[in-house]
């Protein structure tokens, strides 16, 4: 039987573009092994040029759809795309559709881009936990702009914010409240706002209303010395039934990536981005060793908890009291 490539070689070959070995790679992230940290550790020191676009919304706001004519748009102007896709999984099989990919299928025949479904696997915040290891993958391989699609989010789903350079918020109208994205979470992660199927009548509303909420100052800014915002968040009118909307989207998130490179909102955003990196990948390493060393006992304990014998605080202190870390 032949051995697996080992990762450090699918790290040489990812540096010559091989797409191949990206998805090698992801593949190995995704299922948690241990063997590929140090080439992702590598791939990190590698990455850092692509621009990275976090794209969020509630369900039913047409992403997926929002993506696709994207991604044909920025290739327009001869930039490679990877998009990473987030679907959600079963809570009882632990399954995913993975039907984002599927309504980008018109996308799969262009060298120039890469689509990466990943699920959640029971991860919170709209992320799957794979999918920032992903992005660099993408990154190292020569990719200039990684769109990330989360999973639908809510008022607290904000994630998305700390682990992109440029976070976009889409809303719809007619979706139930009359603005979807005025909550305080969603509507303060937003970068960009945009309002999709804006080709509807009652779009318009949809967008004076955000437009209104975000001259109240609600928004949190990053100001200059003279205390000027760094960046006025915009509210971009989109249809990707008409195409409307698409070509403006493009150039503002290029003006944000100017602003990000060129003032101190980079900076600011890259120490945010390498703190939540930090702490989230700590936060794995310590369940994973977590579960490794009390599942037994584990089991016998939910026996009595089942029984009331024993009641799930007392168990928790006496499993944390007992394992290194």
């Amino acid at each position: 039987m032949a051995m697996p490539v080992p990762s450090m070689d699918l790290f040489a070959r990812l540096l010559k573009g091989d797409l191949r070995a990206a998805g090698r790679l992801m593949s190995r992230a995704e299922a948690g092994s241990t063997e590929v940290r140090a080439a992702l550790g590598e791939i990190y020191k590698a990455a850092g040029k692509a621009h990275i676009i976090g794209l969020t919304g509630v369900p039913g706001s047409g992403k997926s759809t929002l993506v696709s004519k994207l991604v044909q748009t920025i290739r327009e102007d001869g930039r490679k795309v990877g998009v990473i896709a987030i679907d959600p999984s079963s809570p009882f099989s632990g399954g995913s559709i993975l039907g984002d990919r599927i309504r980008m299928s018109n996308l799969t025949m262009d060298d120039g881009v890469y689509i990466r479904s990943m699920a959640t696997r029971g991860s919170t915040g709209g992320l799957a936990r794979s999918a920032l290891a992903a992005v660099d993958i993408l990154d190292a391989a020569g990719f200039d702009v990684v769109i990330i699609e989360t999973v639908g989010v809510g008022q607290d789903e904000v994630e998305i914010a700390r682990a992109s350079h440029s976070t976009v918020v889409v809303s719809a109208p007619g979706l139930g409240d009359d603005v979807q994205a005025i909550k305080a979470g969603i509507l303060e992660i937003a970068d960009i706002h945009v309002v999709s199927k804006c080709d509807r009548s009652d779009a318009n509303r949809t967008i004076t209303d955000l437009k209104t909420m975000l001259a109240m100052g609600i928004s949190v800014a990053i100001k200059d010395n003279a205390g000027k915002p760094l960046w006025q968040v915009p509210v971009v009118g989109t249809s990707a039934e008409t195409g409307e909307g698409i070509r403006e989207l493009v150039a503002t998130m290029d003006r944000h990536r100017d602003a990000h490179r060129s003032t101190k909102l980079g900076p600011e955003r890259l120490r945010r981005i390498a703190e939540y990196r930090t702490f989230k990948t700590a936060e794995d390493l310590l369940r994973s060793r977590f579960f490794a060393s009390t599942s037994e006992r584990v089991a016998a304990m939910v026996e009595r908890i089942s029984r009331r014998e024993l009641d799930p605080f007392a168990a928790s202190d006496e499993l944390m009291s007992n394992v290194a870390l």
